[in-house]
């Protein structure tokens, strides 16, 4: 099952790299795949995820063009991050995991085009996140309809607990922008804030948080280390929020030791 999800991700990581790509440059997303360049249709046999780019010495077949590596770090990256979710979350005999390997792929992919789109824009693109939401409350709304009756309280209706952490996630970073005039934070970010809460949840929101800031202390200091950026110098934050929620999710199932520890942040 691992390499299934593994190829899943391959080939969705090339429909999200041109889902950045036309977000950006307003095309429509049901044209066929061209080159930047040329404007040439690029054939099917090269369009083959992480192989066609190598295959092609990372080049446009037609212009000569070179294809940027950001097409096979984010098929890579998001072939590795479905085979981590299907990996510790999908059970073939439990089809109460089923719609929830596919809420998580799904929101997944979605994020993953946030976390490019802001990295190479500086720009949170709000129609995608807005998708991220809607597609989280009608989850929570049906996942919350077949377990309502088991619930031992309010709080562990993932409804509630997505919108509680929306809140205390999309209000802090809300205020930190209104407060800086946005030269801490954007707007944007808040907006994040609320679909990386309505993810996590209410009980994980603080520890999402902390990965979020840690992961962006740590590169940032890095970059300024190597002297790509100054203490000035504008740095994305949504890669690490997204980081964040993804790091709260997959740590606990992968070291389940940890748990103990992330539950002190709940």
């Amino acid at each position: 099952m691992l390499i299934i999800f593994l190829l899943l991700g391959l080939i969705i990581g090339s429909f999200l790299n041109a889902v950045v790509y036309r977000l950006n440059a307003v095309e429509s997303l049901m044209e066929r795949s061209h080159c930047p360049h040329c404007k040439k249709q690029v054939r099917w046999f090269d369009n083959v995820p992480l192989l066609s780019f190598i295959l092609l010495s990372a080049k446009c077949r037609d212009c000569g063009e070179k294809i940027s590596w950001q097409y096979p770090a984010v098929e890579l990256a998001t072939g590795l991050v479905f085979a981590l979710l299907g990996n510790y979350f999908f059970k073939v005999d439990d089809l109460a995991t089923w719609m929830a390997t596919a809420y998580y792929l799904v929101i997944f992919a979605i994020l993953i085009v946030i976390f490019v789109y802001d990295l190479k824009y500086m720009e949170i693109p709000m129609l995608v996140l807005w998708l991220g939401v809607g597609v989280s409350l009608i989850y929570f709304i049906f996942a919350d309809s077949q377990n309502f009756s088991v619930a031992s309280s309010i709080l562990n209706l993932k409804t509630i607990s997505g919108i509680l952490g929306g809140l205390i996630a999309g209000g802090f970073f809300y205020a930190l922008a209104a407060y800086s005039k946005e030269s801490w934070m954007g707007y944007g970010d808040a907006y994040l804030g609320l679909l990386i809460g309505l993810v996590a949840g209410w009980s994980n929101i603080f520890v999402t948080l902390l990965l979020a800031f840690t992961t962006g202390s740590l590169i940032s200091v890095a970059l300024i280390v190597v002297s790509k950026k100054t203490l000035k110098s504008q740095v994305p934050f949504a890669p690490f929020l997204i980081s964040g929620v993804f790091l709260t999710l997959l740590l606990p199932k992968i070291f389940p030791q940890l748990q103990t520890y992330f539950l002190l942040f709940s």
